[in-house]
């Protein structure tokens, strides 16, 4: 299994079915007995860990449509009415995203559903939304819980959500476009944390906290370091991708909600639409 899977979404793919959202405290007789009942048999299980996928699969046209509804503009303001009914979405979008993820977690808790993104039956992550920018697709994902960004190797780095932009077919194209641009390319995009020392912090003797470190939060690109070639037999012989990250946007201490760090994410790719 790859650190980062690179998948192309297409329709009805079970890459586009995952899940998302923030966490939400549980509780209740009625819940508590349904998840006992998940314990009732290894069949039960496996028909449930399907039947969660399609659920979440009812859900896209809903995610696709917002998206579509609510891509940032930045030449043409919105009239009050239309900005108005574009919030209440984006409020409905995130509560039902908090929903899903929340139900993915707790079957999770109850062994399930598996969370490892190097698991090959892994929900670690799901689509939250489809748009399009001009000339590129943007496709959304949640990671259920933040996931190292390398499963090999600890870089410091925790993803929460990815985007795979993709550049669809422009008859102006021109050879002088760079090789990022080129039709079918997919770039893709991370919101991430990392732990910085608080250099300000006291520290006395080995007394480490929370207090020490900093949660920094930032839009980055994965910038592709092994295997740099498009040969097929070089993708073969590496077992695993490796990719460095190339901070673009920090956010600050406070994570953003999914439909924020979309809606930052779409304005660093607004000048790549607004030179076309």
């Amino acid at each position: 299994m790859t650190d980062f899977e690179v998948v192309e979404v297409q329709p009805n793919s079970p890459e586009r079915h995952a899940f998302g959202g923030p966490k939400e405290d549980v509780s209740g007789e009625r819940d508590s007995d349904s998840m006992e009942s998940l314990n009732t048999g290894q069949g039960e299980r496996e028909a449930l860990a399907a039947a969660v996928p399609s659920f979440l699969y009812t859900c896209q046209p809903f995610f696709n449509h917002l998206e579509s509804t609510s891509t940032v503009s930045q030449h043409t303001p919105l009239p009050f009415d239309i900005y108005a009914r574009r919030v209440q979405l984006l409020d409905f979008s995130q509560q039902l995203c908090d929903r899903l993820e929340q139900l993915v977690l707790t079957y999770a808790s109850y062994n399930a559903l598996c969370l490892d993104e190097t698991k090959p039956n892994s929900v670690s992550h799901f689509c939250i939304g489809q748009s399009q920018l001009g000339p590129l697709r943007v496709t959304t994902f949640r990671y259920c819980t933040p996931t190292p960004y390398l499963a090999r190797v600890d870089t410091g780095l925790y993803k929460r959500m990815r985007w795979n932009v993709e550049r669809l077919r422009d008859e102006q194209q021109t050879e002088e476009e760079s090789e990022a641009e080129i039709v079918g390319d997919t770039v893709y995009y991370f919101l991430c944390y990392e732990d910085i020392p608080n250099a300000h912090a006291e520290v006395s003797g080995d007394n480490q906290d929370a207090s020490n470190v900093v949660r920094m939060w930032s839009i980055g690109q994965w910038v592709q370091v092994t295997p740099l070639t498009e040969d097929i037999y070089g993708w073969i012989t590496c077992e695993v991708p490796q990719a460095d990250y190339h901070r673009l946007l920090f956010l600050g201490s406070e994570e953003p909600s999914s439909c924020s760090a979309t809606d930052y994410l779409q304005q660093l790719l607004l000048p790549h639409k607004t030179t076309e």
